[in-house]
């Protein structure tokens, strides 16, 4: 008996059968058989579509940190200070050549 090769479904397939799970019409069993795939994965495929189906319209829980750009602007002014500090230092101490 050999073993079947590894196979890759579609994203299409994968959110086909789950919405055929979710929809009830059918067992499991009956679906794993319709579709050629083991019971576990059509109820995996169910609980992945049935957590991520809120990001679908936009209500996406890792959404981006609002940025305080007063802040970062600060912050560039102040790093802009001290590399010019320290270019004059090194510059005065013979350590940096006055040609940059």
């Amino acid at each position: 008996m050999s073993k079947r090769p590894r196979r890759n479904h579609s994203p299409l397939f994968k959110a086909k059968v789950a919405v055929d799970a979710i929809k009830g019409e059918k067992t499991l069993a009956e679906l794993a058989k319709l579709h050629d795939v083991h019971a576990n994965q059509i109820v995996d495929w169910k609980n992945q579509l049935l957590e991520r189906a809120a990001s679908v319209f936009g209500a996406d829980s890792a959404a981006a940190p609002a940025v305080d750009l007063k802040e970062l602007h600060a912050k560039i002014g102040q790093l802009a200070l001290e590399n010019d500090f320290l270019a004059g230092a090194l510059t005065k101490a013979g350590m940096l050549s006055a040609k940059r």
